[in-house]
């Protein structure tokens, strides 16, 4: 019961930090997503292939350290253990652009938000993401390995 309330706490802290919508300026230090590898453009996805397992990483203009976090181990466990898997492909989804709009609304994102999906079986993961962001490479594989069966 302690360790469900301890990991609601986080989850609750980290959405106050990375404000739903808020505009205020991220800390100065850098720390900035790895770009290199699986990302592709989320423009893309508006047609998913449904045989397709997809990683959405949701997120607006602003992101806390978190934020930021949730995403590079999420795009680096994705690169090594699907590198050479062309079934699986790490997106990262702009919120506030018009062209995402359709997907942002198909999995009712508000704020930023880990999706793993193959056609319509998906799997909200952002909360378990965002309370342990180094344990999210775990996570990811139980549930991509599931959708590639």
């Amino acid at each position: 019961m302690k360790q469900v309330l301890f990991i609601l706490l986080l989850a609750s802290v980290a959405l106050t930090a990375c404000g739903s919508g808020n505009e205020k300026n991220a800390d100065s230090t850098d720390v900035s997503p790895d770009t290199s590898g699986t990302t592709t453009e989320a423009a893309s996805v508006t047609s998913a292939d449904p045989s397709m397992v997809y990683v959405y990483y949701f997120h607006g203009k602003q992101r806390c350290k978190t934020c930021i976090a949730v995403q590079n181990f999420t795009q680096k466990a994705v690169k090594q253990m699907y590198g050479d898997n062309k079934n699986v492909l790490f997106l990262e989804v702009l919120t506030n652009e018009v062209g995402n709009k359709e997907l942002v609304e198909k999995y009712g994102v508000t704020w930023n938000a880990l999706i793993v999906a193959k056609g319509d079986d998906y799997i909200d993961m952002t909360q378990n993401a965002f309370a342990n962001p180094e344990g999210v490479s775990e996570l990811l594989k139980n549930e991509v390995d599931r959708r590639l069966l």
